[in-house]
């Protein structure tokens, strides 16, 4: 092993200052000092100052350099939000990892990062940065924020020394500087308190699953990378806790936290690829009330009055696509309606000839022990309702007024769809409702009441009847109902998934449609348009606009 001195580094310190007054050799050769050639290790600088204030005043004007020259590149915006998020993210991480940045600066960071981030998406600068980083929101965007990935990176960094094989390593107390705002070692005991805790009271039920449906690994149990895991997951869960708790105290951009039985909504890179830029931009703003609807306009002090230019009532976003009177009486919110029926139709369609085409549910044998009795019991079959039957029949609502099966009953309702067996003799009512977001729970229990009367006297004519009613929000958000009314009819896997996202995408082009053309005469709307026109599917309308 040889020693070469220009490679190597002097520093000299005197009274705690450093000094270039005094120079090193070896065999002739000088030692350059720190101050002449700042050595690099492992992507770290190191020069005289003996601090990390250059670097990390180095590391901004890189990020800076480098979302500038995105921005300028000519790409579209969603082609620069992903370079940000499988180039940037990954490249601005090691600096912060290893040298001593403090919280706030990577927050700083984050909030730059943000304002391109709408910019590239074509959203207004009131959008919270809560709303692009959120993964318990009602929609979900495939972005990572910068301060929850330093936090994990640096919490992964500080576990790793503390529980090192390496016993010189475990007992060095090596400290992961972070800042006063947030430190990692103190974050590591809560995470590690929390899974305790949540050892302590084990497993508990989601929804309608019963318990032990989503096993957890224990943490008392858990080793090595798991157990690091386990605590970088729970410094996730609680950067999300404090996002909801934020989003709460928001009255229109958190309005979804109320939206308590539509499910979430998740936006892959594939979908953000396939989907026109517009459509994006309309989804993510009308879930977040950023709309410039009339209302928010005066708010923003861009308009002189919140009216509505239809009905003159205050033109807010849940006026105009869920509350105009003028709107409901011209029948464009009917016109959604068939729109998303039609789709939802489609899918059932599809369900039948399925059906079909598989083979008879086997029967289950049950045995009985000595002295029992046989208990008389209808055989189970797990491929739904459809599968019961060959002869299923279905009627909509669309095109032609429906007429209910006058061999069960006489009534003048008009449920959008009725399915039929007669040789099993039952009959599924499935009803509709495409209602703001918030009151999807308030349209279920309104049209199971209105049907209610009905269903009934199906039962009393001898017919084994049932009411389904699906609820479908206006901005794309399935309610509850849509699955459990699919998975009862008999779709599992791929074809609820298919169905479920082509009956959101009918809905939410449908409400882009009423909202570019909100002021507009609705008589004037394109042909194979109007509400009551028996069109194909809806294509593309407003598509670019």
């Amino acid at each position: 092993m040889s020693f070469k001195p220009a490679k190597s580094r002097s520093l000299v310190l005197k009274k705690g200052k450093v000094t270039d007054q005094f120079r090193f050799a070896l065999g002739g050769t000088r030692i350059p000092s720190v101050t002449e050639k700042p050595v690099k290790t492992l992507g770290k600088i190191f020069d005289s100052s003996l601090k990390d204030s250059a670097a990390i005043k180095q590391t901004k004007c890189d990020l800076a350099t480098w979302l500038t020259t995105i921005d300028k590149s000519g790409l579209p915006g969603k082609f620069k939000a992903w370079i940000y998020q499988h180039r940037v993210l990954p490249r601005i991480l090691w600096p912060l990892l290893v040298y001593e940045v403090p919280i706030t600066t990577v927050e700083a960071l984050e909030k730059s990062i943000s304002q391109f981030l709408r910019r590239w998406l074509g959203l207004p600068r009131s959008l919270s940065s809560l709303a692009l980083y959120g993964h318990s929101t009602k929609l979900q965007l495939p972005f990572s924020g910068l301060t929850e990935e330093f936090k994990v990176t640096r919490t992964r960094e500080a576990m790793m020394y503390r529980d090192s094989k390496d016993v010189r390593v475990a007992t060095a107390g090596i400290l992961v500087k972070t800042g006063r705002k947030w430190q990692a070692q103190e974050a590591i005991t809560r995470a590690e308190t929390r899974l305790r805790h949540k050892m302590l009271v084990g497993s508990v039920a989601r929804g309608r699953a019963g318990l032990g449906s989503f096993p957890k690994p224990r943490y008392d149990q858990a080793r090595g990378k798991e157990k690091r895991q386990l605590v970088q997951d729970e410094i996730r869960a609680e950067e999300e806790e404090n996002r909801y708790s934020r989003m709460v105290g928001m009255s229109k951009q958190g309005a979804w936290t109320r939206w308590e039985h539509a499910e979430p909504r998740k936006i892959t890179w594939t979908e953000l690829w396939r989907a026109e830029p517009l459509r994006i931009k309309f989804l993510i703003q009308s879930v977040y009330d950023v709309l410039p609807s009339r209302a928010n306009l005066l708010t923003w002090g861009l308009a002189d009055t919140p009216e509505c230019k239809l009905c003159q009532r205050r033109g807010t976003l849940e006026h105009i696509l869920s509350c105009c009177p003028k709107a409901l009486g011209e029948g464009r919110y009917r016109w959604r309606h068939d729109q998303v029926l039609r789709s939802l139709a489609d899918a059932i369609c599809t369900a039948i000839q399925h059906s079909k085409t598989q083979a008879a549910p086997k029967q289950s044998m049950s045995f009985i022990r000595p002295g029992q009795k046989a208990r008389k019991h209808q055989p189970s079959s797990t491929g739904g309702i459809l599968t019961s039957a060959r002869d299923w029949q279905l009627q909509v609502d669309l095109g032609r007024q429906l007429k209910f099966p006058i061999i069960i009953t006489t009534t003048l309702l008009r449920p959008d769809m009725v399915l039929t067996s007669e040789s099993t003799k039952q009959v599924v009512l499935i009803e509709l409702t495409v209602p703001w977001e918030d009151r999807i729970d308030e349209a279920n229990e309104r049209k199971r009441a209105k049907y209610a009367e009905l269903i009934a006297e199906c039962r009393s004519n001898g017919w084994k009847a049932r009411c389904e009613p699906v609820e479908v929000g206006c901005r794309g958000f399935a309610g509850q109902s849509l699955a459990r009314t699919l998975k009862l009819l008999g779709a599992n896997g791929l074809h609820t998934k298919r169905a479920t996202k082509n009956t959101l995408e009918a809905a939410e082009r449908a409400s882009r449609w009423l909202w570019i053309h909100r002021g507009d005469p609705w008589n004037n709307a394109p042909l194979g348009h109007k509400p009551g026109t028996d069109h194909p599917r809806l294509g593309r309308p407003g598509e670019g606009v």
